[in-house]
């Protein structure tokens, strides 16, 4: 065949018998194959026919006759009464005795009682539509009955004992306060202190300017120059100190 030329043809066109490739050879058999054959063409047999091959044929004469489905009544018996019969009634000549006999006029009685009894008081009630349209009094909370208590208007007992647990507590609360403060309180200086205070201050002062006095005229380092400068601020602060002592005749110091 040529390869230039194309794969088409009429005689493709001519249908032609499909041949099967043959089947290859099985590879395993089963040893069992013949017994389970065996066992369901035994089941196939066995279930070819539905309830047994045969079957008996009803008697024509059997057929379905009137009242025959009807169910049969038991025969009848004679009624019979097992339990005891009540006494009769009594007639009308006749005067039976019921209970025990009295001879009170209940009449006279009764009314003899309405007549000396009380008189019912009427219940209580109000209206309060021009329809009048009634309602109960005792239950619409216009009776006084609260005020007639014996504990009306007394103050109930937890109150009281939380007043007096709130006034327990002020009380602890203004000690302690007092406390602080007393313990905070300024003390005065008597005038015999104030004068060893005052003379303290200037004989420090003193000895703080002999010690200033006593200094090189040239101050030519960083030391000398410092001290020079501390001995100023220290003379500075105690004139300040003597100074205000000597201006105020009372003076208060606070307690640490």
């Amino acid at each position: 065949m040529d390869p230039t030329c194309s794969s088409e043809s009429v005689y493709n066109l001519i249908p032609s018998d499909a041949k099967e490739p043959p089947q290859p050879p099985r590879y395993y058999t089963s040893v069992f194959k013949t017994t389970v054959k065996e066992d369901v063409q035994k089941a196939k047999n066995a279930m070819k026919t539905m309830g047994p091959a045969k079957v008996e044929v009803p008697s024509p004469k059997n057929f379905l006759k009137k009242h025959s489905k009807e169910k049969t009544l038991p025969p009848k018996k004679k009624f019979e009464w097992n339990e005891p019969r009540k006494p009769p009634v009594p007639q009308r000549s006749e005067h039976p005795v019921m209970g025990i006999q009295s001879g009170k006029n209940f009449i006279n009685t009764n009314a003899a009682d309405v007549i000396m009894g009380v008189a019912k008081k009427p219940k209580p009630i109000y209206v309060d539509k021009r329809t009048g349209d009634k309602h109960d009094l005792e239950s619409s909370g216009l009776v006084p009955k609260f005020i007639n208590k014996k504990d009306y208007g007394v103050t109930p007992g937890y109150i009281c004992k939380r007043n007096e647990e709130v006034k327990k507590a002020q009380e602890e609360y203004d000690n302690y306060v007092q406390e602080n403060l007393r313990k905070a309180a300024m003390k005065r200086l008597s005038d015999e202190e104030r004068e060893a205070v005052l003379q303290g201050l200037k004989k420090n002062w003193e000895v703080v300017h002999k010690e200033f006095q006593s200094l090189s005229v040239f101050i030519d380092s960083i030391p000398k120059k410092m001290r020079k400068q501390k001995l100023e601020e220290e003379m500075k602060q105690l004139e300040h100190d003597i100074g205000v002592i000597e201006k105020h005749k009372i003076i208060y110091i606070a307690n640490k």
